[in-house]
């Protein structure tokens, strides 16, 4: 089982809540080492998800300047741990991580890091990406990438539901303004139907064989406009003319990922898209609000258990313009991956399209329970050990892994 690694020893990266210092540059090392050209077994369910890689005075150094936790073990010591694992009566899997994948963040350019989730844990632990944007989208620059994060934005055009709130605030001025500027020079008259081009093209990215991982408005939002392709949702204030009269039955919910049957928002001032998020109706005392991250075979179900690997089952949950997923408006071809037990709500979310897959995570930032615009940014040296962030790097390692082939 260790022949095609003819090595005298290996690093064990532990992944389990005692052993990992620093969980999350733990997966900075492991896309180091595909970095390098050295191939990675994640070890799901052993020990939290732990890495096995190859032994080196490098990867040794990275891993103390770091302050990633590690354990020196022999050849024969893997081979006992690797036929554990492979033992019927262990739900674990060894999967071998090949190569480290090509990240794109889709994000305004003049984002601060800490305005997303995602761009802050990849510089946290150390993940190289690529910001790109509707320019590069449109230019199909999505080819050149395996994993797209999308940010949190508004793909239906209305500026992010943010004008009875802000409409006077300089920022949402100069956003829409900015945004309009955009659309214009990229050939559209309407922002609206700018976003609808970005999220075609982003579709067509996964049903192509990428992966695509989502948060907060980015999920429902996406699903929104493909659903409402070719139908004029957005009233006055955002587009310069009045919605389609009766807009909500023309929707075709067999355009979107994973969303069915909602009922979108009409009422311009209000900070919400449709009832798909339950953030408006949750009922759920924040010392409750945590989400259970469900079990899977990791022989049989690889990748919901790549997806899901942790050093706890139980997440604590954190708020967003879209919080969570009223599980009634799920695709039944869906796999909810993690679930508030007290109101059923979903919060993780995983699917199939075409020959590539997707992730939708609600909320907006796992460490900050209820983050606002203008709050200081989270400091991830004090969260490094993040259950909620862990959850975004097992999304960014996923491309790595050889996988089977998935049904379309």
């Amino acid at each position: 089982m260790i022949s095609p690694w003819a090595f005298a020893s290996f690093l064990l990266i532990p992944m389990d809540d005692t052993s990992q210092e620093n969980h999350l540059k733990a997966y900075g090392i492991t896309f180091y080492s595909l970095q390098k050209g050295q191939k990675v077994k994640w070890l799901l369910n052993y020990r939290g998800g732990s890495f096995l890689l190859e032994d080196t005075k490098d990867f040794r150094n990275e891993c103390t300047i770091r302050g990633v936790s590690f354990e020196i073990i022999s050849e024969t010591e893997a081979v006992y741990i690797l036929e554990e694992i492979a033992s019927p009566s262990q739900n674990m899997e060894a999967v071998v991580l090949e190569k480290a994948p090509k990240i794109a963040v889709y994000s305004p350019k003049g984002n601060q890091p800490w305005d997303d989730a995602v761009t802050m844990v990849l510089k946290y632990a150390e993940i190289p990406y690529d910001v790109i944007y509707d320019k590069e989208v449109l230019q199909d620059n999505l080819l050149l990438y395996e994993w797209l994060h999308l940010h949190h934005e508004d793909f239906t055009g209305q500026f992010g539901k943010f004008y009875g709130a802000f409409r006077t605030a300089p920022w949402y001025i100069e956003n829409k303004i900015n945004t309009e500027k955009l659309a214009r020079s990229l050939g559209y008259k309407k922002v609206s139907q700018e976003k609808l081009a970005v999220a075609l093209k982003i579709r067509d990215y996964v049903i192509g064989g990428g992966f695509m991982f989502a948060m907060c408005s980015a999920t429902d939002s996406f699903d929104i406009a493909l659903a409402a392709e070719g139908i004029d949702i957005a009233e006055t204030m955002f587009d310069g003319d009045p919605s389609e009269s009766n807009y909500q039955n023309k929707i075709d919910y067999k355009n979107t990922f994973a969303f069915t049957d909602f009922i979108l928002e009409r009422n311009p001032v209000v900070y919400e898209f449709s009832n798909i998020d339950t953030t408006r109706k949750r009922k759920v005392l924040k010392v409750e609000d945590y989400f259970e991250l469900k079990e899977f075979s990791a022989k049989w179900d690889m990748v919901p258990s790549m997806l899901c690997q942790n050093h706890t089952l139980l997440v604590k949950g954190f708020m967003g313009q879209t919080t969570a997923f009223n599980a009634n408006f799920i695709k039944p071809t869906i796999l909810v991956m993690g679930q508030n037990n007290i109101n059923g709500e979903a919060r993780y979310i995983h699917g199939v399209k075409g020959k590539g897959m997707f992730t939708f995570y609600g909320g907006h930032d796992p460490e900050d329970y209820q983050h606002r615009i203008g709050d200081p940014k989270t400091e991830l040296e004090l969260y490094p050990n993040s259950p909620g962030y862990r959850l975004i790097l097992n999304n960014v390692l996923f491309p790595a892994a050889k996988k089977k082939k998935q049904k379309t």
